[in-house]
This record gives C-alpha cells, structure tokens and sequence, in this order.
C-alpha cells in the first residue's frame, strides 16, 4: 500500500460502505470526499462526513501509517487543525490537533477488494514502459482519446507556464521573451543551452536595430557565440571582425563572448552544426522583425511555415564550418525543421501569449497548427502506435509524449484516466 493508491480509494471512494464507522467505533457516512489538493496542507479540502450524527466540513488528510501524522508534524502545524476525518490504512497511534483533540480515524484496510489492490499491483510490476500495455486494449476508445486531450493540453500549459517564468524575467518583454524562446530551440536540444546563452548575451533590443543589415546580424551572433575565428584571410571572416569590434565596443559587448568549446558538434550532421544555424536564426531574425506579432496575426498555417523556410546567406550555403568550404551545397532549413520549431517554439508562445491576454482563439489556433503538422516518428510514438492509438499529427504525438514521460514512466497509472479505468472495481 501507498498514499497514492490510498488518496485514490478514497477519491472515488473504491471502499465498502455499509455500516460504516471510525475506529473509535462511530457511526460515520460520508457526505462528500473533498476535493484533491495538489499544494501544501492536507490531502483533500472541503470535504463533509457525518461522524455519530454530527455534520463536519472540512479537510481530509490520508497517511498510510496513521504514526506519519506525528512524524510530519501536523500536530503541531495550524493548516491541520481544520482535520475532521484521518483516512490510513494501519492505525498504529491516535492524531492529535494543535488543541489536543483527537482527530477521528477512519481505517481502510479490510474494507478495500482485494481485486483493486491486485490490478494495481499488476500495473506496478509491469516490466514494459507502458504498464498498461497487455491491458490497454481492453479499455474504451473515449478513455483513450480523452486522455488524449488532456494530457496535450498539459503539455502545452507547462510550456505556456515556463515561457511566463521568462516573460516575467524579462519585465513583460514579449518580444525579447519570444527571441530568447525561439533561439533556444534553434539549438535543436544538443545546442540548446548555449544558444539561450547567446540571446541572453545579445538582446533582441540591440539585434533589432540591425535587422535591415544582416551582416551585422552575423556578426553579432558569431561573435558573442565566441566561434569568430582570430586569424583569417577569409573575405566574410575579416569582414565579420570589423563589424563586430566596431559592434561589441559600441553595445559594450567584450566582457561577455562566449567561449568556442560550449558548441557541440559531435553526433551532429554537418547541416546541423552551430555555425550554419546561427546563420539560419541571423536570417530570420532578420526576415521577421517581431516574431510574436507574426504569430498572431497570421491566419494561414501555409503563412506561418514559410516563415522558418529560411536560405541562410550565401557564405553558409556553401562553407558549414568558418573558412572550410563543403564539397557540396548546403542544405536551407527544410520543412522538418521548420516544423519541430513550429511544435516546439512557435505553438507554446502562441500558447502562453493567449494566457496572459485571455485570448482563447489563439489556443485554438495553435492546437490547429500541430493539426496540419505529421506526426513526429520515434520510439514512444512507435509504440503508442504498436497498441493502436492514432498518430497522424503533431498534436497527436505531443500529447502521446507527454502522457508516455509524465504518466507512463514515473507509474502515475492512478492520475491516468486508463490507469484509472483498469484499476478501479467494475
């Protein structure tokens, strides 16, 4: 037993009820179970249970040793005193208020089916990474695809929550937040951390002022990012130094360049190498001036993609490293890359934006732009598919990804409305 599987008997009160009473031997019904808190203070709030006749409305607090209500402290803690009912599976010593009153305990083992606790039991033994898997095609198809739902708005809700964190770091910059934002997944997760570093080091307040010449946009990028080279005969490379000394000591730049070796190179394709998407980004930083009014404003999917079709200038189309020129022509950001940063950057600032402004349109416009998105192809959503969900879009995909990491791998199979489904008595 655990206070999981506990919280979750008495949730949807999986428990036989007949007779009911406290171990203090009081007649007990319950009214209402309360409402589950996921903050601090006790496990369920605004709940109502009749104990010897008398209503009480209040808390309800769930341990699976009754003792754990002493070795946390509650006793001595205010937010518990509002207590009426002590819900545990052993009652091996009495709970006490602040007041020293008793808190009435209600004992669940012996009023549990064993059949709920084996279900459980077998989810959690489960050696494959979906617990469910022998099971989930004995669940309803709604379940599933509710579950579906949910979990892709879970994702994009922590997305939204974590661009907020920024926004507010950044004084309720939306457009400095959608810059930094942007540049950190055209890092494309190996490189992510050096270019959020980047654009913390160069803020879009001083890129903007350079966007009609992208030269010094380069310049900028490369030479904060530290990838300059010192010595070279190299036409662009000299011509990339003189901007940028005469950049970095107008901008007061020099104390905070990077240092070559916090690039990653290694298990990268050449087309992906840091060097060509720091061109890439100088580009459409350059293309598009304000990235969030863009999104916004733009009503065609078709609009938004050709956005991040981006040809990076002509020294990166043919050189993927500085003074090294490629045997062949190098590759523009094709529409795969456009589309991982449209899932990945453009949706969940749209997502965010639509939060703080309560503009709910633009929720529904980025659950439509991961509709005309296929489906990303990897091992989780391989093996969704393997056990017949549906996964034709991004939207599918995102969402059958964030129920695999945040539901599927830590074993939450309790807060999984499929979990759920398998566990419960039917």
């Amino acid at each position: 037993m655990n206070e999981d599987l506990l919280s979750f008997i008495w949730r949807f009160q999986y428990f036989e009820k007949k007779e009911l009473a406290t171990d203090e031997n009081l007649p007990l019904s319950i009214l209402r179970p309360g409402q589950r808190n996921t903050d601090a203070g006790p496990d369920f709030s605004d709940a109502r249970v009749s104990i010897d006749g008398v209503l009480w409305v209040g808390s309800v607090e769930i341990h699976v040793k009754a003792s754990d209500w002493r070795l946390h402290d509650h006793e001595q803690n205010g937010a518990y005193d509002g207590v009426i009912l002590h819900v545990v599976w052993e009652n091996d010593q009495p709970a006490m208020r602040r007041d020293g009153t008793f808190v009435p305990t209600l004992s669940l083992n012996g009023l549990v089916k064993a059949s709920i606790l084996e279900r459980y039991r077998c989810l959690l033994d489960e050696k494959d990474t979906v617990p469910c898997n022998r099971q989930f095609g004995d669940v309803e198809q709604i379940c599933k695809y509710s579950m579906l739902d949910r979990v892709l708005l879970e994702r994009l809700e922590r997305k939204a929550l974590e661009i907020q964190h920024l926004n507010e770091t950044n004084q309720q910059d939306w457009e400095q937040t959608a810059y930094q934002w942007l540049g950190r997944h055209f890092g494309f997760k190996l490189n992510d951390v050096p270019f959020q570093r980047l654009t913390g080091i160069v803020p879009w307040k001083i890129i903007r002022k350079h966007t009609d010449r992208l030269i010094q946009v380069e310049a900028l990028l490369f030479g904060c990012s530290g990838l300059i080279p010192v010595d070279s005969e190299d036409i662009y490379i000299r011509q990339l130094q003189q901007e940028f000394r005469f950049l970095s000591a107008k901008y007061k730049l020099a104390d905070d360049i990077m240092q070559p070796h916090e690039w990653k190179y290694a298990r990268l394709r050449p087309a992906g190498f840091p060097t060509v998407r720091l061109a890439q980004f100088a580009r459409l930083l350059c293309n598009t001036g304000g990235f969030l009014n863009r999104f916004v404003v733009s009503d065609h999917f078709d609009e938004v993609r050709g956005l991040f079709r981006i040809v990076q200038s002509a020294y990166w189309r043919e050189h993927y490293l500085f003074a090294k020129k490629a045997r062949a022509q190098v590759p523009v950001l094709g529409t795969d890359a456009a589309h991982l940063l449209i899932v990945n950057a453009a949706v969940p600032l749209l997502v965010a934006y639509s939060r703080q402004r309560r503009q709910p349109e633009l929720l529904d416009k980025a659950i439509y732009w991961l509709s005309e998105i296929p489906a990303e192809d990897n091992r989780i959503t391989r093996e969704w598919a393997r056990l017949g969900m549906r996964v034709k879009t991004a939207a599918d995909s995102q969402a059958l990804i964030e129920w695999f990491n945040n539901y599927c791998t830590p074993r939450r199979c309790l807060e999984c409305m499929v979990g759920a489904a398998l566990v419960r008595d039917s």
